[in-house]
């Protein structure tokens, strides 16, 4: 039986874990699973924030009526509308009738549209309050993080923000519910995919909602997925407000699509020729193999872009145009680039490089080189002087880190 976890006075976790998914929004590797989590306000009124997703239905009841204990739901507040909140809204409110929906102007069609619901809603605005007895919930809206309906819920009483999207995390909870109970360097790779990938396009919505939620006293973080932060409340407000400002460490992050093993004897000599030049912080992924997600976390994280394709029916190879698309979508800012191609009998791959370099509006630290076949002897220097010109480049703009 699952069981509620009490998180402060009459605050409850009742989220769930799902380790049977393999892919979140059916696109991003799920190699630690990830935790649906929902929050139970048991006052004079009692209310739910936000649900799960609906394919742990009999967990979730289960934990609701230990605690309620016969009593019943009065209020659902849905902070974001995607399904993997509201998923089991439809049986909640099928078991608690009398429930009614909060959400904003942006919610409601939303809510029509996926599941059919239009009666006791009540609609709140920016700064709006709901009063259940002892506690006092405060609403703000925070548009594109990462939904256009998204807001949060702040309790005056206890300081929680329950923050929906924001703020979360991919992996299971296993064990522990809070910050302080778990292995956070295990999750840490786990944190910044979450963010780089789901909240990362909305650098700008990231900005003004943390100069917003800053003038709140915020003493615990409520995600909708990832632990409860009682304890690291301002490093993950820290390392969003660092996130959001594109901010990178010195290192390079090198990726290449290969037939047939030219264009990654290009991409090892770069790499090679860039830790003879100092740079420590050197991560080699290959396309067919490392999903986007990795390595645009990776390139979320570190300064310098080394990017190499064969040429494939004329264009560029499949996996890497996939990587290319999914970086001019998310518009990652504020790096350094290289690239380089191989080909047989066409080139294309140079072509589509330079078009995304056009792009992102990267800074190119070298020209392009593309070998034919084999990279011969100057083929092998033309990386190399890529290679030296990015470390150089890192060198001048990060001078005292390692």
């Amino acid at each position: 039986m699952k069981q509620a976890v009490k998180i402060k006075e009459d605050v409850y976790w009742i989220g769930v874990n799902d380790r049977r998914t393999r892919l979140f929004e059916n696109y991003w590797p799920l190699p630690r699973g990830v935790a649906y989590n929902s929050y139970l306000i048991v006052d004079e009124k009692v209310v739910v924030v936000d649900t799960i997703e609906r394919n742990k239905m009999e967990d979730y009841i289960e934990s609701i009526e230990a605690v309620l204990n016969g009593r019943t739901v009065d209020h659902v507040i849905v902070n974001h509308m995607e399904p993997d909140h509201t998923g089991a809204l439809r049986s909640l409110l099928g078991r608690y009738p009398g429930a009614t929906v909060i959400g904003n102007v942006k919610t409601f069609p939303m809510l029509k549209n996926f599941y059919d619901i239009s009666d006791r809603l009540l609609e709140v605005k920016e700064g709006s309050t709901l009063d259940t007895g002892r506690h006092k919930l405060s609403f703000y809206m925070t548009p594109m993080l990462h939904w256009p309906e998204t807001m949060v819920t702040f309790d005056a009483t206890t300081g929680i923000l329950f923050s929906g999207d924001i703020f979360g995390a991919f992996g299971t909870l296993d064990g522990g519910i809070f910050d302080d109970e778990l292995d956070l360097d295990y999750l840490e790779e786990e944190i910044s995919r979450y963010y780089s990938n789901i909240v990362g396009k909305f650098g700008q919505p990231a900005r003004l909602a943390l100069d917003k939620l800053g003038k709140l006293p915020v003493r615990v973080i409520c995600s909708t997925h990832g632990p409860v932060r009682r304890s690291t409340v301002s490093e993950i407000i820290a390392r969003y407000d660092a996130w959001s400002k594109h901010e990178t460490a010195k290192g390079v992050v090198i990726a290449f699509s290969s037939m047939y093993g030219n264009t990654e004897r290009m991409a090892d000599g770069i790499a090679r020729c860039l830790a003879e030049n100092g740079i420590r912080k050197i991560r080699v992924h290959d396309t067919s193999k490392t999903h986007p997600s990795y390595m645009i976390n990776d390139i979320f994280r570190f300064r310098g872009v080394i990017l190499g394709s064969c040429a494939y029916n004329t264009g560029i190879f499949p996996t890497m145009e996939t990587l290319l698309g999914e970086l001019e979508q998310i518009g990652v800012k504020n790096h350094l680039l290289g690239y380089f191609g191989n080909k047989s009998w066409s080139g294309g791959a140079i072509r589509r490089l330079e078009q995304f370099a056009g792009n992102v509006k990267w800074e190119v630290v070298h020209p392009p080189h593309e070998a034919w076949g084999a990279p011969k002897a100057d083929d092998r220097e033309a990386c190399r002087e890529i290679a030296r010109a990015m470390a150089a480049k890192l060198h001048t703009l990060y001078p005292d880190e390692v």
